[in-house]
């Protein structure tokens, strides 16, 4: 894909706060990008810009190679879906949908046309005539949707438009943003602070904290190889072992020397460290083509519906294993003593 958007070397304080540290980053045209972290790390500030609301302090914000870092809102072709729709209450559906167009002088057969084709393509052709009022959160949120997408902008900017749902709408309207996404192959860029949300519905993953990033790939590569204890332990459920690191990738652990797969992001021998291991990654038992085994006991099993997660002992280190739920109960129990296994390929190495 060609670069659509591009960061370089952006930074932005307020007052002696620096919120961004020299971000670089290129967006390519048509993907669907998303800017994960948590509240602080500079996000939403990444997306202002973008946008025209917030004027960096240094840097470029390239478009099609050019510098628009300093152009108005008017001059950008993007459009945002803010987290509280920004939806005018005294306009019908269809009202909000075709207000861009209206300002931009647009004949009003034109608009008509327009609208009608763009809330079909939300699925909300039916509901033009009501008033945001009379719309579910769904709803209103197709419809801040389908008002961004008809004036054809380059670029959406998405203002983690999903916060104020419930957690089965939330799940719904993801697989709809993905969809809209595929069908109309406008860039997206995303911001939020759920990691789920980000692995559903990305290309590629930008992880984001204290103004800076610390990670950009695609879902598989930021989930199963983080590059340092930030990304480990904020994609939640990872094992970290504390250890120091030894030659090729190796790691001195309480529970053993661990090897773990090298990538060339490895902190260098005698640097303190973590092995790094996904629950779903360990299996119980020596089981075959496993480079890593230790010994444990089990202190506590917690049944969470399809999977079940096991809390294992190992030599005062707790680890946490993941494991399918059975009909007929659960695969352990409180005391057992078990051997727990892994690849080498399912272990990497952080600095902590």
């Amino acid at each position: 894909m060609a670069v659509l958007l591009e960061l370089k070397g952006v930074g932005k304080a307020f007052g002696a706060t620096r919120v961004l540290e020299h971000i670089d980053l290129a967006v390519e045209d048509g993907e669907f990008i998303t800017i994960l972290g948590p509240s602080g790390s500079g996000k939403t500030t990444i997306l202002r810009m973008i946008g025209g609301f917030t004027q960096p302090d240094q840097g470029q914000i390239l478009l099609d190679g050019r510098d628009i870092a300093h152009d108005p809102i008017n001059r950008r072709p993007f459009n945002t879906v803010f987290q509280d729709y920004a939806l005018f209450p005294h306009m019908t559906v269809a009202g909000n949908v075709g207000y861009g167009l209206k300002v931009r002088g647009t004949a009003n057969a034109v608009i008509k046309q327009r609208v009608g084709e763009v809330l079909d393509l939300v699925q909300l052709g039916s509901l033009a005539a009501r008033y945001p009022a009379q719309l579910s959160g769904g709803q209103r949120q197709r419809v801040a949707l389908a008002r961004a997408i008809i004036c054809q902008p380059r670029l959406i900017l998405l203002d983690e438009p999903l916060a104020a749902l419930d957690v089965e709408l939330r799940k719904q309207m993801q697989e709809f943003l993905k969809d809209i996404h595929r069908e109309i192959k406008t860039t997206f860029l995303f911001v939020t602070h759920d990691q789920e949300e980000a692995i559903a519905m990305a290309d590629r993953i930008c992880v984001m904290n204290y103004g800076k990033i610390l990670q950009l790939g695609s879902p598989t590569e930021v989930y199963y190889r983080p590059h340092s204890e930030f990304v480990a332990r904020f994609f939640g459920d990872n094992n970290l072992i504390e250890g120091v690191a030894g030659d090729r990738g190796s790691v001195a652990t309480p529970i053993g020397t661990l090897p773990c797969a090298a990538d060339g992001t490895e902190p260098a021998a005698g640097a303190k460290a973590f092995a790094v291991i996904r629950p779903e990654a360990i299996r119980i038992g020596n089981e075959p083509g496993a480079n890593t085994v230790v010994a444990g006991q089990v202190s506590s099993v917690n049944f969470g519906g399809a999977a079940t997660v096991a809390v294992v002992d190992v030599a005062g280190v707790p680890l946490r294993v993941k494991l399918p739920s059975r009909a007929e109960g659960l695969p352990l129990k409180v005391g057992d003593r078990v051997q727990l296994a892994w690849r080498t390929e399912d272990c990497r190495l952080v600095a902590a």
